[in-house]
């Protein structure tokens, strides 16, 4: 059997909070409380809408009575949250989210929400097989040296980072030639969703950290996530058509969800029988295009820093630049197979 890390007892608060698990209706004060949080770290919000806050807690297996944790100060203020999210299947990389409001930090706040969602984390154990290797995993922004060194004090080791990157469209850009046979086009919200997410997951299948979900709740994921968002725009959701074979995606929102002059690329990806040929710097200038003739400024997009499949080259050589840095943590509660794509 698999060696299992010992328990990481729960740090406490100091006497003057209190915690509680959260609800629904919880989505507001911790929407103000990410904002602020942002505000003081980055000088900018994290998200324009609430309404995306609780959609994200409306994902299936998302419990926020249970898999939220609040913590609040004597007159009720909230003052820090923590989500551990373990919807995966199997959750052999519970995934870990907070923050804590400025005015409280270097008061123990901060171990005490991610110990407490290291404990909950542990949950996932029961849940993996027992061969399985399991560490759940969290990020912080590179230039929050607190966040950092609390992870690293708490035995979580940095194993990757990604960026944030932005384009400026200040003029109108020049659309990437597309290879022969190969035709870019809205995609058809009527009938093209399944092969959408198909493209998706024959795409992401090698990118690191990628676990393939089960057909019917990875599709429902995606369609709740990505459709029944508030910034849903099939028109900006892009197909790459070789005859009547889908060769590649990028699906973009019209609006960042934290800069309202920015489009965003949520996902872009093309399948290893065309790549190599340029359609990935092709798809993603004719979003820049579309974002451009929609009056946008900039457009942005995330990437894995030492992506699999050469990404961030791509989005350098479009003309992109690093806007923001974060870097993820883990840690191993058990060693064993790794079930999450790590490498090609």
């Amino acid at each position: 059997m698999n060696a299992i890390l010992e328990k990481q007892n729960i740090l406490p608060l100091p006497a003057e909070y209190f915690a509680r698990g959260g609800s629904i209706d919880d989505y507001k004060i911790v929407f103000d409380l990410l904002n602020l949080y942002s505000m003081h770290l980055n000088g900018r919000v994290d998200l324009n809408d609430p309404e995306l806050l609780r959609l994200d807690w409306l994902n299936d297996g998302f419990n926020p009575e249970t898999d939220l944790h609040l913590v609040f100060a004597a007159d009720g203020t909230l003052v820090a949250f923590v989500e551990c999210w373990t919807t995966q299947q199997p959750p052999v990389h519970p995934w870990i989210y907070g923050c804590v409001h400025p005015d409280h930090w270097g008061k123990g706040i901060g171990g005490h929400i991610v110990t407490w969602a290291e404990d909950h984390a542990r949950l996932a154990l029961d849940k993996c097989a027992p061969d399985l290797r399991v560490a759940p995993r969290s990020g912080v922004e590179a230039h929050n040296e607190n966040g950092n060194a609390l992870f690293e004090g708490l035995g979580w080791k940095h194993i990757r980072s990604f960026y944030r990157m932005v384009a400026d469209l200040d003029s109108a850009p020049e659309e990437s030639a597309v290879p022969d046979g190969i035709v870019i086009r809205p995609y058809d919200p009527e009938t093209e969703l399944e092969e959408v997410y198909r493209t998706f997951v024959d795409t992401f299948n090698d990118h690191f950290g990628f676990i393939e979900q089960p057909f019917e709740k990875g599709l429902a994921e995606y369609k709740h996530n990505f459709v029944e968002e508030p910034g849903y725009t099939p028109e900006m959701w892009f197909v790459a058509m070789d005859g009547d074979r889908m060769a590649g995606i990028c699906i973009c929102r019209r609006e960042n969800a934290d800069d309202a002059e920015s489009g965003w690329v949520s996902e872009l990806g093309v399948r290893r029988e065309w790549r190599k040929r340029g359609l990935g710097h092709a798809l993603l200038k004719h979003a820049f295009a579309a974002f451009y003739a929609d009056g946008k400024k900039r457009a942005g997009l995330g990437v894995d820093a030492s992506s699999l499949t050469g990404a961030l080259k791509l989005y350098e050589n479009a003309g992109m630049r690093v806007q923001r840095q974060f870097n993820m943590y883990e840690k191993e509660f058990r060693s064993g197979k790794e079930l999450a794509v790590e490498s090609l």
